[in-house]
């Protein structure tokens, strides 16, 4: 027991003491935090820059009312220029494009005929402004060609709220879903984001090792299966201490920011949302809404996240972990790794797609569940249901197959480390694995 902890202290210490360790930990919230207002700047500039739409209505239909000028899209009235000299002026200007509106004698051959053009391909957004415009002026004209009263549709227009609940008579919001889904798909991003880099870097490790012969040495004084889970544990401890440098970090970080540009970023975030948006996010914050959802975010189970996230980190970490220090030990170089990488990855990659495409809309049923319990993808999608609420017995099973299954995989690693450390000079293939397995002593 002394040997395994002290291989635990030299991985661990080895991994801290590295210097891209220590400048990762504490440059990667900079750089996260920064993509994010690099990204959001760029949004800002981006909607800054005016795009000038002409148009040229020979139907006679529309009006500017019904080309109203944007923050980022002004229209203009050709219509008097004609359609070539439109075209033509637009080529060789500087604007964004030509909308042409021809005449027709039907309102159905109208909507189908309209035409844009533009040097460059117009962005989808643009695009679909345009179509909306003008699919809710052509309703509307056939809508007085039937002889209804527009003015009645627009009064009998209803906004449903409905008020949510549980059994024991608390009132929920819906927007707490949203959050939900938020800190579950986190949760489950982070994982395999830190199972694939320190996994790999477990199996660089015993790469290392083996290429430089050390290996040889370390194994004559220490068992096989005491360095592999040393190598494991050590690895797993340096992962949680950068995890929780980073968590405190970007909770400095983003309250900072929050405290300084709070204030600057709401107004401007306000400016660039519609007037209807911004009526219905005002009646969803008016009264009590506002402090209900905060009320709900403090009943968000925090520590069994908190502590699930720990479990399911190292189970799932010391699952995968076994494997890569398998593979490792298997081979020579890490170009030989490349075989034997994918069956690994892909249950990591499945329970990403699989919690994202199910939990979300269903975080209880059938198919999440399932994968919620299957021991290679159940540390992603079962930190994905949690934020959902999730029962004690089902966290239980899926906690104890993902400990028994550990066990055995590590077991089964350990049967290959042995023999592939000490084995140099060839490109194992699936077939020496099973044999090695095999192998007894």
């Amino acid at each position: 027991m002394s040997k395994l902890k002290l291989i635990i202290q030299r991985e661990f210490i080895a991994k801290v003491r590295n210097k891209s360790f220590i400048m990762m930990t504490f440059l990667s919230p900079l750089l996260l935090v920064g993509m994010g207002a690099l990204v959001y700047f760029l949004m800002q500039k981006n909607d800054e820059k005016i795009k000038e739409i002409v148009y040229v209505d020979n139907s006679a239909m529309f009006s500017k009312e019904d080309f109203k000028d944007t923050k980022s899209i002004h229209y203009l009235d050709y219509t008097a220029l004609g359609i070539e000299a439109t075209k033509k002026k637009v080529e060789e200007g500087d604007y964004y494009g030509a909308l042409i509106i021809p005449k027709q004698d039907s309102l159905e051959l109208l909507a189908q005929s309209i035409e844009f053009y533009s040097t460059d391909s117009p962005g989808i957004s643009v695009m679909n402004s345009l179509e909306n415009k003008i699919e809710q002026k052509i309703r509307n004209e056939k809508l007085n060609s039937f002889g209804i009263d527009l003015e009645k549709i627009k009064a009998s227009k209803i906004s449903t709220d409905i008020k949510m609940f549980n059994f024991s008579g608390e009132e929920s919001s819906k927007l707490i879903n949203g959050l939900k889904i938020g800190v579950g798909a986190l949760a489950g991003y982070l994982l395999m984001m830190f199972v694939m880099i320190y996994g790999t870097s477990v199996m660089r490790s015993v790469i290392e090792e083996k290429t430089s012969r050390i290996i040889e040495i370390i194994v004559s004084s220490v068992k096989p299966f005491q360095l592999m889970m040393g190598k494991i544990l050590g690895n797993a401890s340096a992962g949680l201490l950068q995890f929780f440098i980073w968590g405190i970090l970007l909770f400095v970080i983003v309250t900072i920011a929050s405290s300084i540009f709070g204030v600057d970023m709401v107004e401007m975030q306000s400016a660039r949302v519609p007037a209807e948006q911004m009526d219905a996010m005002k009646q969803a914050t008016d009264g009590d809404k506002g402090q209900l959802i905060i009320q709900e975010i403090l009943k968000l189970p925090i520590l069994k996240m908190f502590v699930l996230f720990i479990f399911y980190f190292l189970g799932g970490f010391m699952l995968y972990s076994s494997l890569f220090a398998a593979v490792g030990a298997a081979v020579d170089n890490e170009t030989d790794t490349q075989q034997f990488m994918l069956p690994i990855m892909a249950p990591l990659i499945l329970g990403v797609y699989v919690g994202f495409a199910t939990v979300m809309n269903d975080p209880h049923g059938s198919i999440a569940v399932l994968f919620s319990h299957i021991p290679f993808t159940s540390p992603i999608v079962m930190l994905m249901r949690v934020p959902f609420g999730v029962s004690w017995t089902e966290l239980a099973i899926s906690m104890a197959l993902l400990l028994v299954t550990f066990i055995f995989m590590v077991w089964l690693a350990a049967k290959i480390y042995r023999v592939g450390i000490l084995m140099y000079g060839k490109k194992p293939t699936y077939k020496d694995l099973y044999k090695w397995l095999k192998y007894k002593g």
